[in-house]
Formats: structure tokens, sequence, C-alpha cells
């Protein structure tokens, strides 16, 4: 809610050490630079930011921006999707292409390994979602049924069952095997852009499923998938019962959603909010508990969001 603040910084030569010597434009100071970063504060808003070097840059993969990866399990290969049209799959080392990912029609939203690194998984706006083999860049399997472009999918357990959303409101449950759907896990009536599966506390209550589930379905029970809807609602559903837990009014569009734990999650807005929540407070579905905690640095998008270590990794639009 404040106005930004902008400055800039000037490099004025060589310290007697051989790193750059920065200076910084009224209202902000230059902390440390070592020859991988400079740490850049402004006190009156007592913040802070921390710029790192990067340690390699891959320019020849695409040609345009990237708009989503992932990193095979054993950390060996990338792969890619660009708004040049393309998705690629290359090595993690050095960037050297491997293969190149053609059948989607129009741009593809997401793609993700699966846990073997040896398939990966990819939706796109022509409603189809994927399955593509790294090894020699075939298409195994297309899942067809989604009305609208798919815009986040998820790997359940293994990756026996797959998950996808769409801009048509639904969440689907898909067998691999058979390249079938196995259910509408959710029907939002606003598009879903993103999802996440985990596995939840024992203390919660999943609800029980009206039918006995599918033999196809593996690895189900015992999990919650969250929804990250448009219409400024966090909601929680039993993946194995389709029963809804919770449903939670954010402060603007839900882009993104994770796992912290089996009971905390957290949430990104478009209008820059990240909302951490315990899912064993939210029981109450007209008016859900309060957050935890919400932190909101910039009015950015907040695009992503990746547990890592006792935190988490967020990316915003600015």
């Amino acid at each position: 809610g404040k106005p930004t603040l902008y400055g800039s910084l000037t490099r004025r030569g060589l310290s007697a050490e051989g790193l750059p010597d920065i200076a910084a434009s009224e209202g902000f100071v230059v902390g440390g630079v070592t020859k991988k970063s400079i740490l850049v504060s402004c006190p009156h808003e007592n913040v802070s930011t921390k710029f790192l070097a990067p340690y390699t840059t891959f320019c020849r993969i695409h040609q345009k921006s990237i708009t989503c990866l992932d990193i095979s399990s054993g950390g060996g290969l990338g792969v890619s999707t660009s708004t040049d049209g393309t998705m690629k799959i290359w090595q993690a080392a050095n960037g050297e292409i491997r293969r190149l990912l053609e059948g989607h029609v129009y741009d593809v939203n997401c793609c993700r390994f699966f846990p073997s690194g040896l398939v990966v998984l990819s939706g796109g706006m022509d409603a189809q979602l994927k399955i593509w083999s790294a090894e020699d860049a075939s298409c195994v399997v297309t899942f067809k049924g989604h009305k609208g472009g798919i815009l986040d999918t998820a790997i359940v357990d293994r990756g026996r069952n797959v998950l996808s959303c769409s801009r048509d409101g639904t969440a689907r449950l898909w067998d691999c095997g058979k390249s079938a759907c196995l259910g509408v896990i959710a029907d939002c009536g606003a598009a879903l852009n993103g999802i996440a599966v985990g596995a939840a506390d024992n203390s919660l209550n999943l609800g029980m499923p009206e039918n006995a589930p599918s033999e196809r379905e593996v690895g189900t029970e015992g999990k919650i998938l969250l929804l990250a809807r448009e219409d400024k609602k966090l909601q929680g559903v039993g993946l194995q019962s389709r029963q809804p837990m919770f449903l939670f009014v954010g402060s603007d569009a839900f882009n993104c959603c994770t796992f912290l734990s089996s009971t905390y999650l957290l949430a990104g807005t478009q209008d820059g909010n990240i909302y951490q929540l315990d899912m064993r407070n939210t029981k109450r579905v007209p008016e859900p508990g309060t957050p935890i905690q919400v932190i909101h640095r910039s009015g950015a998008p907040v695009l992503s969001l990746l547990p890592y270590q006792d935190g988490f990794i967020a990316s915003q639009g600015n």
C-alpha cells in the first residue's frame, strides 16, 4: 500500500581486494559486496535483499520466456516449456538439449518429471494432458476430457495416477496405465490455476467416498487435493472421497498452492499475499479459520511456491 521506492547502484571502480566498489543512491545502502553477491538495504523501510550472481546461465535452450520447468529427481535432466512454443529436455549439468517434445497444439503451460525421471507429464492450452518418454521423446499417452486449457498438474505417489486442473473449473484424476479418466475430483465453476496433493494429518476427517473407488486408483487414500481458484477461494478436497473439506476466501485470485507439512499449507494470490494456513483450523466451512500468517512483500502476483528446508521459496511477478 505504499509508493514504490526507486534507486540505483553505481560502480565506482575496484577496491584493493579486486572487488567492485559500489555506491547506492539516496535512501539505499550497499552492505557487503563479494565476487558473487551484493547486499542492498533500505534502512527507512527496514528491508534488505541479497543479489546473487548466477552460477551458470543456459542461453541456448529457449528463444523466449520460460513458463515452467522441472528437474528430474536424480538431478541429471531438466524439462522446460517456453512462450517460443517449444518443450525441451536438457542436461542439467551443461544445458545441452537432449529432446524436443512436440505434439501439443498452442502453448504448453506445465511440465514435470515423474519420480522415475524417465517420463514427463505436460498440460497445454489445447486441453490435453500428455505423457512423454524422456528417452526417445515419444508421446506415450494423451488424456482428453478437459474443456479448457490445463493450468497445472500433480503426480500421485509414484505416478500410476496423475491429476490435472483446468480453466474449465474441474480437477480430474487419470489412470496412466489405461489412459482413462478415473473421475472429476472437483467442479468449481471457476478456473483452477494451481493444484497440490499431499498426505493428510491423521486428525483430519477426509470424508467417505459415495461409491467404492476403482481398483485403478492407486495411492489416493489419506490424501488431500488443494485447489487454487480464480474466484479468490482456496479449497481442500479429500482425494479419494471427493468430499470438500474446507473453503478459504482470500483477497484475490489464488495462483498457486503447496503443502509445507501434513497440517500446514501455503497459497499465493494475484495481489501479492502468501497465506499460511493450518488445515486443522479451517473446518468451519462457511467461515474458515484465520491464517497463521499473511506475508505481503509487494503487490506483485505470487506465481509459484516451493517448500525449501525450514521455509519456502516464492516467485513473484516483479
